[in-house]
């Protein structure tokens, strides 16, 4: 009996450097830096998720097969040509890792990133787009706006987004026919993003939907509901956590491979 042929490794995604060229505070609690360099390898890749993982050590450890700390974020208006990018980082105060160094870099400030990945755009044969997230979300979510009012300037949809206050909201671009509800975690009376979801209307028609934030109110909250309740084809359903209350990335980790085993049980 012979033995099947081992499957070929993924290749390692590239890593580039990059080169803070300025810092801007665009919310009390979200910095963007912009950056330049080599982004040869973002040619080919135009999701509007778009990622890099920033990786916090030495890169060398990942040729290596080490782990050194990343972490990831959505990088923003690509220019493969001028080589520049943005990346946008939520803030608070001295927790975490990446928001710190955010906050403190100067230009000329260099980082090495993973990537790019991604995995979503929104379809403009949808018939409605349902969009919905937190501040971690809030950069994928209004690149996705963006290619809808470029090419879908008709489409249709609800974005629902939870900020901390009024003073947390972002201008977006918008198609005339999507509507934008943001949600105050300081506002008692505000529902949580999974009631505020919910509670939408829901229009008859293919819905494409795009759900990323923290890991409770997406994986618990609204998934269940969407593919559950409204059974919407997983294949138009582009849902998952970006971050968990209360846990680093790397115990976020853990618990986003638990929740899949629990699925796969």
């Amino acid at each position: 009996m012979s033995t099947p042929p081992a499957a070929a490794a993924k290749p390692a995604k590239p890593l580039t450097e990059l080169t803070v060229t300025s810092r801007e505070q665009l919310t009390p609690g979200m910095v963007r830096l912009r950056f330049s360099g080599d982004l040869a390898s973002f040619a080919t890749n135009t999701f509007t998720d778009r990622y890099v993982k920033l990786v916090f050590g030495d890169p060398a450890e990942l040729e290596r097969g080490g782990r050194p700390t990343l972490r990831t974020y959505t990088a923003l208006d690509a220019d493969v040509e001028a080589g520049t990018l943005a990346i946008d980082f939520v803030v608070h105060g001295a927790e975490g890792i990446a928001g710190p160094w955010a906050a403190a870099a100067q230009p000329g400030d260099t980082i090495v990133v993973r990537g790019p990945g991604g995995a979503y755009t929104p379809d403009p044969e949808a018939d409605w787009h349902l969009l919905a997230g937190d501040e971690a979300a809030i950069p994928a979510i209004r690149q996705a706006l963006a290619h809808l009012v470029e090419h879908a300037p008709h489409a249709r949809g609800r974005v629902v987004l939870e900020v901390e206050g009024p003073d947390h909201e972002q201008p977006l671009p918008t198609p005339e026919h999507v509507e934008v509800t943001w949600l105050h975690r300081s506002d008692a009376a505000t529902p949580g993003l999974a009631d505020a979801v919910r509670a939408l209307p829901w229009p008859e028609g293919r819905v494409q939907a795009f759900v990323h934030g923290e890991g409770e109110a997406v994986m618990r909250g609204v998934r269940p509901y969407l593919l559950a309740e409204r059974r919407v084809p997983r294949e138009d359903v582009s849902i998952s956590a970006y971050w968990k209350k209360g846990r680093t990335e790397e115990a976020f980790r853990e618990w986003k491979a638990a929740i899949a085993a629990e699925e796969g049980a």
